[in-house]
């Protein structure tokens, strides 16, 4: 274990930053270094909140010269905890967090400690989105750097897939641009190869025509009818027009009945909605038919009162190579009953575009999956830690045979040994790149790749 620089040392950082650095025992320490997962509760030596490049980089060389751990944080969303460790060196991007449109080239950068919501925000103001998550405090650069996956998957592509490029730090101190003309290794790796490389400081990003109008919402149907609403969906969605994306959720509604929901957005021309979302209607009666117009912005955040920040949470899941009758069996019954009334359990279709790509044109390996597998458990009592994580546990255990590979930014508290699995076919290639831009694995705090030897 690296031992702390002494106390004037640390006033050292502190004259190099223009942002503030934060010790234990500051009055904004412990606020700091709270991030999405109200269960990890990691301390680090010091936090370094950047203002923008300049700082990243006196950060990043006093770790180095004083042999401190390093951990960076954008959005802090992961459910792991990646941006924390004990008596590391925080970089923290958070107030890094602009967002600037170009309307006539439709493109869009924006810093690493952006959100999805505000990207979303500025982006809209003319007409324009970028495939991103489905909750608007994730950060930009967790969720880019490991692909991207959300409402306009389908139509669009990933969220790495419409990266243009980015601006990073890396290990030695050196700044780089990646692209499709500049560093091309690189550019290759950042898009789905997490944050193995350095520290990404900027995106720039693909727009597309979305909106301001989309019709979006679920539709809410009694836990007893999942088995059929399940394969009845994998019928329709693979050939619904690419316009149409839905995800299928084993949630427990706000009156406590499990319930068995299809989760909808539409962001085509809005006249041929209705034509395409009837078929979901009229497969049966719902118990809440939610879905209408709404803006973009209000569809983007719909399901964020189910993740409030601080909730207790255990992530995990997979991805299915095909959506089959024993698989839809075994997440039913495997999931189900939920000890707490806060999970979930979703598949989430991302065919289409996001499938059209070759597995190795990105670092995104994963391009044959017909659906994501999300087991996402969330409570709020540390003294139900032991079960609500065995139920995630035993509910990834049964999807497992019918699983291959997994997403990144899936990985959750002690999926450490299953980085390989997320890379894919992609890892030895990773691994090499790794060892090109971080020998010593510095940023090793991630769904770590293992310099190649």
């Amino acid at each position: 274990m690296s031992l702390a620089p002494a106390h004037d040392q640390f006033d050292e950082l502190r004259r190099s930053l223009a942002g503030p650095m934060l010790r234990p025992g500051a009055a904004a320490y412990d606020s700091a270094r709270k991030i999405f997962n109200g269960m990890i509760d990691r301390k680090p030596c010091a936090i370094a909140q950047c203002t923008g490049v300049a700082d990243v980089l006196a950060a990043l060389e006093f770790a180095q010269r004083h042999g401190l751990p390093i951990t960076v944080r954008g959005g802090g969303h992961s459910a792991a905890g990646y941006a924390l460790a004990d008596n590391a060196l925080l970089i923290d991007l958070s107030t890094m967090r602009g967002v600037r449109v170009d309307p006539v080239k439709r493109t869009a950068r924006a810093a690493a400690g952006a959100i999805l919501g505000e990207f979303d925000r500025e982006t809209q103001v003319f007409g324009l989105a970028t495939p991103l998550g489905t909750n608007t405090i994730t950060g930009l650069a967790g969720l880019a750097l490991g692909g991207g996956v959300g409402w306009l998957s389908r139509r669009f592509g990933l969220t790495c897939d419409n990266l243009l490029s980015a601006d990073m730090v890396t290990a030695d101190g050196r700044v780089v641009h990646a692209s499709a003309t500049e560093n091309e290794d690189l550019f290759w790796g950042l898009r789905g190869g997490g944050g193995n490389f350095g520290i990404v400081t900027s995106f720039e990003f693909q727009l597309h025509p979305v909106g301001p109008v989309v019709v979006a919402g679920m539709l809410v149907h009694p836990l007893a009818r999942a088995w059929d609403l399940y394969r009845f969906h994998r019928d329709y969605i693979r050939t619904a027009p690419e316009e149409i994306v839905t995800h299928l959720a084993l949630v427990t509604t706000p009156d406590g009945h499990p319930a068995a929901t299809i989760l909808v957005c539409y962001s085509g021309d809005p006249e041929h909605a209705e034509k395409t979302i009837r078929p979901l209607r009229e497969f049966a009666p719902a118990v809440a038919d939610l879905i209408h117009p709404m803006s973009y912005c209000q569809m983007q955040a719909m399901l964020d009162h189910l993740f409030p920040p601080g909730i207790r949470c255990y992530w995990t899941g997979g991805c299915l190579p095909e959506v089959t009758d024993d698989a839809i069996g075994a997440l039913i019954q495997a999931a189900t009953p939920m000890p707490s009334s806060h999970s979930a359990v979703a598949l989430e279709y991302h065919t289409g575009a996001a499938s059209r790509v070759a597995p190795d044109a990105t670092a995104y390996a994963h391009r044959g999956a017909e659906a994501l597998v999300v087991i996402a458990g969330m409570w709020h009592d540390p003294a139900q830690d032991e079960v609500n994580i065995r139920w995630g546990r035993e509910t990834w255990k049964a999807m497992r045979p019918h699983s291959q590979g997994t997403y990144s930014n899936l990985l959750g508290i002690d999926d450490d040994g299953r980085a390989r699995a997320s890379f894919g076919v992609n890892y030895d290639r990773l691994a090499i790149l790794k060892k090109k831009y971080d020998p010593q694995n510095i940023f090793r705090h991630n769904q770590n790749v293992v310099p190649s030897a």
